[in-house]
């Protein structure tokens, strides 16, 4: 059956374009033959790159390239490629092939028992390629060499003979391999394992299934080939941390053998001066409230100097009744308009609820215990990589109601929070944003949307000091056209020592004094050129920026959506720009460590975006990956801006894409394709692919589409309208155009999209068909429901967000009436294909149901397609490709007069489903 449906597609297109040309039409198959890349590493010196090729179904590989000589070397299925610090190897696993992997589920072999993941470690001198079978993990240390850790798969230990498959609980075979000598050392059944970030050590729990090494928890001091006892104790130890120098360890321990439900944790610590690990603080600790205990849940972690190790606490958990069977309990959930959240969102958040902790931290100096984090202030930021000695917290109980229908981010109330004692200082209440710690933890800084300015409050003190106004420049979003409270556009970064933050307004980077005694001064200009300028940070480790530093910039031209990257000399001032192109720099460059080596890509709706090689003058690029060399053998497109004016006045812009043969003396068929604004993606690469909510440009205008796609703005309190005022003229400035056939364009959006189009349907028949994926189209029973991926109330949506009603429903009930499609579904006659899956958290699955009865009721063509416990849209793969076929065909029958399929025709009844897919065609063409 593929192959006819593959054959038919064929045989159409080829009827369609009269195979003239050489190049490809595409078709379902070709979707599984574009890659994509990821994994991008580039060792410390610069001299190496690696990168993974992979696609959804087949095998991969690892790319490895050399940046001095050019050389390429790719390993089949490697994938996650890591360099050594030393850049001496590559490490990197090694899939099984997808074929062999599919042929033994369909011999049910057992997933235990199916093939596993291989390492590959290769010597970067030498090429010589070492292959481990069946290992689960590796770890390499992040700032020294010599070794590469690995655990084996549970059931190939033993030296490789098959044993049962060993638990979670119980670990699997630890192998140490030194890089130099090639030494192995192994350690049985070991559950988890860490390497120092400097020091040359590394921490392991070993649960003692084995003669050489006990239940407990080990130092491997790897200079001196020693293995330390921290612990040996019976008992299950978890949350192991190493201080990044090595000198310090701690982790959790359950030493209790009862069966009690309330497990005593402990907290362990061990230092470089100790033979072995202390117990220093259990649930007798006198720094916790009565009832609370050392959690397991809370993540240990050192300061980044060692000078404290943070850790969670929790109350001790309610137990339940248990004096009464299951069968005699009531079971009800009470919701009360008194709960600071809604039931649905306790619900969703209550796994989380039941393991939540409350940081602590212990002074290992002075051996004493502060307890940061309590029920009033449950969310603590640390400063200075843990070093500082002050911590940000805030309190949102009291705002938790409101959050229901405004959204996020809440109000809150914000604290200063001494770490030696854990004293609390009041910043600001009723705050409305996001506070952070400057990199030293001199100043707490925020935006507050209330007032759309940034603050600063110096540390420890109740003083909020403003350090910007909107007089000069907006520094809130000024695009924005929700009514809600605006955003920022957030901060770059601190100067060293806290002394200057440099901030963003649309356009440019301001230097902004965190005391706010000294005028901002602005370092770009962009604003007069219409350029945005944004910080590339090429340094993943950087806290904070030295004031003589060169910057690299990317810009952004918002007229002619050209990119480009500039150099910002803030010792001088100087701004260079370094190049500018009609091209998208749609990936964060990554810099070598040591060296001005960087990787990155540039793309445009032609040029899919490979790597590239170049020094930071962006000089001398040399390509690194050919990923898609298949692309040159098929049809493609291009994009272009086009401009006209909304029905109220506007000057707007929007993408128009042409095959690659375009006639403008032709008449073509168009798809509609729109969410909000999209223009500034004009240089976007789009492969083919099988989307889950949308077409796919490439393929479209592979087989003869045109495809618009306009921006809308929107006007509150009627985002319908404003959809119809920017879309229709757009669409009948093309028609006039000439080369647009009028009587085949469709239209085609998913969730706000596919409301709007839904909306559009009700008032022009200028469409000959729609799809419309999980569209709202009932804004009144929408209004009341729960978003069930999160928990909340729908109504801050409507209200403020996407949908832009600018009050509740009792304020603007007409508002509501008149943007919900539902109430005028009448008036559309044109054909919609509707996609809402019953699984959807995002839009109601009801919604899809109403437009559904609707139009049945009503008696116009629809169909609707529901994959089964699917959530917003289609994830699994064979169900993006099933949709994007029946998309497909959808258009191909409305716009390009190809047969119609069984599904359309006559549907398929629930008792056919899953033996037949009804994609089959219907006679010929029309």
């Amino acid at each position: 059956m593929k192959y006819q449906i593959a054959l038919a597609l064929l045989l159409t297109t080829s009827i369609l374009f009269g195979q003239s040309a050489q190049k490809k039409i595409m078709t379902p198959e070709v979707f599984n033959e574009w890659f994509s890349i990821g994994n991008r590493s580039i060792s410390n010196n610069g001299d190496w790159i690696s990168y993974s090729l992979t696609r959804e179904d087949g095998d991969g590989s690892l790319g490895l390239y050399n940046t001095r000589t050019e050389a390429q070397k790719t390993f089949p299925r490697g994938t996650g490629g890591q360099f050594s610090a030393d850049n001496g190897f590559l490490v990197f696993k090694i899939k099984p092939a997808v074929d062999s992997i599919r042929a033994q589920k369909k011999n049910k072999v057992k997933k235990s028992d199916q093939t596993k993941d291989s390492l590959g470690i290769y010597n970067l001198s030498t090429g010589e390629l070492t292959k481990v079978e069946a290992v689960a993990s590796f770890k390499l240390p992040e700032k020294w060499a010599g070794y590469l850790a690995f655990q084996k798969e549970a059931r190939s230990m033993k030296g490789g003979k098959k044993v049962k498959k060993e638990s979670k609980v119980n670990g699997s075979l630890l192998i140490l391999h030194n890089f130099k000598t090639g030494r192995q050392d192994s350690i049985a059944y070991v559950n988890s394992y860490l390497f120092a970030k400097e020091g040359r050590k590394l921490v392991l729990h070993t649960t003692g299934k084995d003669s050489t090494l006990k239940n407990g928890v080990y130092l491997y001091h790897l200079d001196r080939f020693r293995f330390q006892t921290l612990i040996t104790q019976a008992g299950k130890y978890t949350q192991l941390s190493i201080a990044e120098d090595g000198k310090q360890v701690a982790f959790i321990g359950d030493r209790d053998t009862t069966k009690a439900e309330i497990r005593p944790f402990e907290l362990f610590h061990w230092q470089a001066s100790q033979d072995s690990a202390q117990m220093i603080a259990n649930e007798e600790a006198s720094f916790l409230t009565e009832d609370w205990m050392i959690s397991k849940n809370g993540s240990l972690r050192f300061s980044q100097n060692g000078s404290k190790l943070f850790f969670g606490t929790a109350p001790k958990p309610a137990l339940p009744d248990t004096s009464l069977l299951k069968e005699e309990k009531a079971v009800v959930e009470v919701w009360s308009y008194t709960d600071p959240m809604l039931y649905t969102q306790q619900k969703v958040q209550l796994n989380r609820e039941k393991r939540r902790t409350y940081l602590s931290v212990w002074d290992v100096a002075s051996k004493r215990f502060a307890q940061l984090g309590d029920k009033l202030t449950p969310s603590v930021s640390t400063g200075d990589e843990g070093n500082a000695s002050v911590a940000l917290s805030y309190n949102d109980l009291p705002y938790r109601q409101r959050t229901s229908w405004e959204g996020g981010p809440g109000y809150r109330d914000l604290y200063w929070i001494d770490v030696e004692s854990g004293n609390k200082t009041l910043i600001e209440k009723e705050m409305k944003g996001r506070a952070q710690l400057s990199p030293k933890g001199k100043y707490a800084i925020w935006f507050n949307a209330v007032d759309t300015a940034w603050y600063t409050s110096p540390k420890m003190t109740a003083r909020s000091i403003q350090i910007t106004t909107n007089e000069t420049v907006a520094f809130f979003d000024e695009d924005d056209d929700h009514p809600m409270l605006p955003s920022s556009y957030r901060t770059l970064g601190w100067l060293e020592n806290d002394e200057t933050v440099l901030i963003y307004d649309k356009y440019d980077i301001w230097k902004i004094d965190p005391t706010g005694t000294a005028a901002p001064k602005k370092l770009t200009d962009g604003r007069k050129d219409n350029i945005t300028y944004r910080y590339v940070q090429l340094d993943p480790e950087e806290r904070s920026i030295a004031a003589d530093a060169e910057l690299l910039l990317s810009h952004f031209n918002h007229t002619t959506k050209e990119q480009g990257c500039s150099k910002l000399n803030l010792k001088t001032g100087t701004l260079t720009t370094l190049f500018t192109e009609a091209t998208s720099l749609s990936r964060r460059p990554i810099k070598a460590k040591d060296t001005d080596d960087i990787v990155f890509t540039k793309e445009d709706f032609r040029t899919f975006p490979d790597l590239l090689h170049s020094q930071l003058d962006f000089k001398n690029i040399k390509r690194v990956s050919n990923a898609n060399p298949q692309q040159t053998e098929y049809r493609w497109g291009n994009v272009e801006l086009t401009e006209w004016t909304s029905l109220d006045g506007q000057k707007l812009q929007g993408l128009l894409v042409k095959p690659d043969d375009f006639d403008p003396s032709k008449k073509y068929p168009m798809i509609v394709n729109f969410y909000e604004r999209s223009s500034d993606g004009l240089y976007r690469h789009r492969a083919p692919y099988p989307h889950r909510s949308t077409i796919n440009y490439s393929y479209y205008v592979n087989r003869g589409y045109i495809i618009f796609n306009p921006d809308v703005p929107y006007r509150i309190g009627y985002p319908g309208e404003s959809a119809y005022n920017a879309v229709i003229p757009g669409v009948t400035q093309l028609i006039s155009e000439g080369y647009i056939d009028e009587e085949r364009i469709g239209v085609q959006g998913h969730s706000w999209g596919g409301y709007q189009i839904a909306y559009l349907l009700t008032k022009t028949n200028i469409f000959k068909c729609a799809e419309s994926g999980a569209p709202v189209v009932n804004m009144i029973s929408a209004y009341g429901g729960i978003r069930w991926g999160s928990g909340m109330s729908r109504m801050f949506q409507y209200e403020q967000t996407q949908s832009r009603i600018g009050g509740t429903l009792w304020e603007y009930p007409l508002r509501y009436i008149e943007n919900s499609p539902i109430f005028f579904a009448d008036k559309i006659q044109t054909p919609v294909l509707i996609l809402h899956n019953d699984n959807d958290g995002a839009v109601p699955w009801y919604q899809g149901i109403e437009f559904f009865v609707a139009m049945r009721r009503l008696g116009k063509p629809a169909w609707m397609l529901n994959y089964n416990n699917e959530p917003h849209w289609p994830l699994k793969r064979p169900n993006r490709l099933d949709f994007n076929l029946r998309m497909q065909q959808f258009f191909d029958y409305y716009l390009m007069d190809q047969a119609k399929p069984v599904w359309m025709e006559k549907g398929v009844p629930a008792i056919k489903k899953g033996i037949e897919r009804g994609v089959e065609y219907v006679g010929d063409k029309k």
